[in-house]
């Protein structure tokens, strides 16, 4: 249904699951075990897994916060990494390219944060025409009550409600659970 033209491909994006991100997570073990869940399934269907690390003054390039959790491992001759510094990941990054490179016209979204980057590149994706699922119960976020967020498993709610009914011109949104995933 995108509107990419020969784009039918689908895509596994892994956002932002770095140590200085999901740390102190809504669900954190369970979520990581679900895009671990997803990945090898993308991989068993030779579906491209795409994966996106963020920097800022917070996540440094090669300190810990901003190492990709011990728990998910890059297949590093296989699958991209896209280095960004922008909430969507398709800012001033090669994602697009990526993504065309291999006729991907969707992409399954996982990953952290819930109300930052993964909303951003679901949005991104979508104005950009492609067709964007969210897995959700594939991401999460932290707990920003402090500075009146309502609680991460409310923002998780009601981002995977809201994603669910998005549409747009010949391009459809979607949200699923891991199980229910397919590529």
């Amino acid at each position: 249904m995108t509107t990419l033209p020969n784009r039918p491909n689908t895509a596994l994006l892994v956002v932002d699951v770095q140590n200085g991100v999901v740390d102190s997570s809504h669900n954190r073990d369970e979520v990581i075990a679900n895009i671990n869940t997803l990945i090898a399934k993308a991989r068993s269907e030779a579906v491209p897994v795409v994966w996106i690390q963020h920097s800022s003054d917070e996540l440094k390039p090669d300190s810990a916060p901003w190492q990709y959790v011990p728990e998910l491992t890059r297949e590093e001759a296989t699958e991209p990494l896209i280095h960004k510094r922008y909430g969507d990941s398709f800012e001033d990054t090669e994602l697009e390219s990526v993504l065309a490179e291999h006729g991907v016209g969707r992409v399954v979204v996982t990953g952290a944060q819930t109300d930052a980057c993964v909303r951003s590149t679901l949005h991104g994706a979508m104005v950009r025409g492609y067709d964007a699922t969210l897995v959700g119960d594939a991401h999460t976020t932290e707990d920003l009550t402090a500075y009146g967020a309502p609680a991460p498993e409310q923002v998780i709610s009601h981002t995977n409600l809201y994603w669910q009914w998005q549409e747009a011109p010949g391009r459809k949104g979607g949200t699923v659970d891991t199980a229910d995933v397919t590529f």
